[in-house]
């Protein structure tokens, strides 16, 4: 069992599957902050100042220590139920920059396959014994002339 484990983890897609999760992994983190860090900040300043990450609707104060609360942060110490509809702004720019991306590394890929399979493949070469037949005949036809 061991030995059938040590093919299957050893076989090309699985390792290209885990590079893929890895890399993808970053990549996530890198749009992460591309979007909380240099996007959203200037989309708020427009917008008035509002940062995205404290944008939320309070469905129920905390029983502890009621409100208002000046951020998220607070209500969500203060034990208060929000919904966050700004982190889900967030998010949803992220994942419209990484399924950009994605369909960018696709088409990309694609394309490369079709030039791929658009070029003429090499002709064949010609087996030895079809030669030498070749030259035969040839040889043939000059002795009838």
């Amino acid at each position: 069992m061991l030995k059938e484990f040590k093919e299957f983890a050893m076989r090309g897609n699985v390792v290209d599957l885990a590079v893929g999760v890895i890399i993808g992994a970053a990549f996530g983190k890198i749009v992460d902050s591309l979007v909380k860090d240099i996007i959203m900040p200037p989309i708020g300043l427009i917008l008035g100042k509002v940062d995205f990450t404290n944008l939320y609707v309070l469905l129920r104060e905390s029983d502890k220590t009621p409100g208002p609360y000046a951020t998220l942060e607070a209500a969500q110490k203060a034990g208060a139920v929000t919904l966050n509809y700004g982190n889900f702004i967030n998010i949803a720019i992220s994942f419209v920059i990484v399924a950009f991306a994605v369909f960018l590394l696709v088409k990309g890929l694609n394309s490369m396959k079709r030039a791929e399979e658009a070029a003429p493949a090499a002709p064949a070469a010609t087996p030895e014994d079809v030669q030498l037949l070749r030259e035969i005949r040839d040889l043939l036809q000059q002795q009838k002339h």
